[in-house]
């Protein structure tokens, strides 16, 4: 097989088996407990699965990660079909709105700790299995704790903007639920607007890199210098940006 083609081939698999996972668990998290709270919609529409194809937007998911990838685009940018939530069918709209929010960060960050202790088994894999392995939880390690950080941000609709919600006094609660529809154009200037003025000023305004880093020690050998983007339908579950990094 033509080297450089294969090499396309072991890229893509590393990344493609971490980042379906983490979108599949987080989504299928979210439905499954409004599921356990009363609502029933992605339930019923069988979008409390495991199963990656109903979760996956064929041109967010599939299509444009790979031609970014192809494309050695410095980031990855994608998204996958939101599940759909009724909040005000959950028995307790308020803490239930809190509880499906919390579900996806939830489960990426078991899934981190999975992969992290699932290191251990790798030694006991033939090589070169055990590189390709090794390629994978490190993937899925850095991809599930940025995407459970990224969507903690206080800015609805991202997760942690519906715990926030969840959280404030009524009138608070509905002053920020009032940005959601412009929450993807807020993301887009904090994620890219801001940093490349930053650069043609020569200082940093990149606030969500800088949290997102600084909340956990950067992998030295690698030098992840931003983040991988996925989006949860219309709006980001999570960025990245890759600097320099080995696969």
């Amino acid at each position: 097989m033509n080297e450089p083609f294969s090499l396309i081939l072991y890229e893509i698999s590393i990344w493609a088996i971490p980042a379906l996972t983490a979108i599949t668990f987080h989504e299928a998290s979210h439905g499954y407990v409004a599921h356990l709270l009363g609502d029933d919609t992605a339930w019923r529409l069988g979008r409390v699965s495991f199963n990656p194809l109903v979760h996956i937007d064929p041109f967010g998911t599939v299509v444009l990660p790979v031609m970014l990838l192809l494309l050695r685009a410095p980031f990855l940018f994608g998204y996958a079909k939101p599940v759909p939530v009724n909040f005000r069918a959950l028995r307790y709209p308020r803490v239930g709105t809190i509880l499906v929010a919390a579900a996806g960060p939830g489960m990426n960050l078991l899934l981190a700790a999975i992969a992290a202790l699932a290191f251990h088994i790798v030694g006991y894999v033939p090589a070169p299995g055990a590189q390709w392995m090794a390629a994978n939880l490190r993937n899925a390690l850095i991809l599930n704790v940025i995407l459970a950080i990224f969507n903690l941000l206080p800015i609805p609709p991202l997760d942690g903007g519906r715990i926030l919600v969840g959280v404030l006094p009524g009138t608070l609660a509905r002053s920020l639920s009032r940005f959601e529809p412009y929450g993807l154009l807020i993301l887009i200037g904090l994620l890219f607007l801001l940093p490349l003025l930053g650069a043609q000023l020569g200082i940093n305004l990149d606030p969500i890199s800088r949290l997102i880093m600084t909340s956990g020690k950067k992998p030295s050998s690698h030098q992840v210098d931003t983040i991988v983007v996925i989006l949860n339908g219309p709006l980001p579950l999570a960025i990245v940006r890759f600097n320099g990094m080995r696969l």
